[in-house]
Formats: structure tokens, C-alpha cells, sequence
């Protein structure tokens, strides 16, 4: 009876362990779960905005390029045009000329605008695959937990700690904006 005793009193700190890891992990799983929806959030709008940008800025490369097409074209035919005609002809091009300029000026920001939303993009991904390594991670904890309660195995709880561990500093890089990025894993699991 004393032997049924302590191991019911082993059973129950097993459990009682594996209770406060599923708590602590699912918790902490829950936190980064808000913060990662609003990450996606923002790398959608980050993507939206670059798509823009780039369309943005290939429709003023193509209105550069009609520009300076007409007004070649403008000045080959002004060339055996009369005067009236040559008169037209310069108006037109100085108008062309102004529109030329304001599309070469206007490119290279565009340009440079849509790299800079495309980057954020990408630094918002890396804390993307931050959080959702960490929600990998804990999953799998959680899981050697309840295993490990099953079948009263404390090497199972302590495989889990370590897999909870190495989520929880995953979901801290994640919320913390640290560069730490498991490219094994991502490399392997994208």
C-alpha cells in the first residue's frame, strides 16, 4: 500500500508539472499567436503597398518612354513641316520636354520607394517565421507533455521543456525584433 502511495504521489507531481507547462506554454503560444496575426496584417499591407509602387512606377517608366517617342516622332516630321507647323511642332515638344523630365525625376523614387516596402516586407517575414517556429515548437512541447503524463515518463516532460524553451526564446526574438532567424528550419519547412 505504501508503494501504491508514493507512486500516486509521484503520478500527481508528474502531472502537476505537466499541467504548468501546458498553461505556461499554451499562454505564451496565445500572446504570440495576436502578435503574429498582426505581422501578417502588416506584411500584407507592406506587400500591397510594393505592388503599387512598382505598377506605379513601371506605368511613369512607359509614359517616359511614349514621351520620348512622340516627341522624336514630333521632331522628324516638324523637320519638312512649314513654318505654322514647325511652330506647333516646338510647342508640343516643350510640353513633351516638361513631361520627360518630371517622369525621369519621378522614376527613381518610385523605384526607390517600392525596394524600401518590398524590404520591409521582408524584415516582417523574418519575425513571421520567428513566431511561427515558435508555435511549432511549443505544438510539439505541448504534445511530449501529455505524452509524457500518459505514459509517466519525466524524460518525456524534460524533452518537452526543452523543445517549450527553445519556443518561448523563439516567440521573445519574435516580439523583441532580434534578428536570430533558424534557417535550417525554415529553409527545410518552406
Amino acid at each position: 500500500m505504501d508503494i501504491e502511495v508514493s507512486a500516486e504521489a509521484k503520478d500527481k507531481r508528474l502531472n502537476k508539472l505537466v499541467a504548468i507547462t501546458v498553461v505556461i506554454l499554451s499562454v505564451f503560444t496565445g500572446l504570440c499567436n495576436i502578435k503574429d496575426g498582426n505581422i501578417v496584417q502588416a506584411m500584407q499591407q507592406a506587400k500591397a503597398d510594393s505592388v503599387d509602387s512598382w505598377g506605379e512606377y513601371q506605368a511613369t517608366k512607359t509614359k517616359l518612354h511614349i514621351a520620348e517617342t512622340a516627341r522624336t516622332e514630333i521632331g522628324v516630321l516638324a523637320a519638312g513641316a512649314s513654318d505654322a507647323g514647325r511652330t506647333a511642332a516646338q510647342t508640343s515638344m516643350a510640353k513633351l520636354d516638361t513631361d520627360i523630365a518630371k517622369y525621369r525625376a519621378a522614376a527613381p523614387k518610385l523605384q526607390a520607394q517600392a525596394m524600401a516596402q518590398a524590404h520591409d516586407y521582408d524584415a516582417l517575414n523574418v519575425h513571421d517565421d520567428q513566431f511561427d517556429a515558435s508555435d511549432a515548437l511549443i505544438s510539439t512541447a505541448i504534445s511530449m507533455a501529455a505524452v509524457a503524463a500518459l505514459a509517466e515518463s519525466s524524460g518525456l516532460l524534460f524533452g518537452a521543456w526543452a523543445f517549450g524553451a527553445f519556443g518561448i526564446f523563439m516567440g521573445i526574438c519574435g516580439f523583441a525584433k532580434w534578428g536570430f532567424h533558424p534557417d535550417i528550419l525554415s529553409n527545410f519547412l518552406g
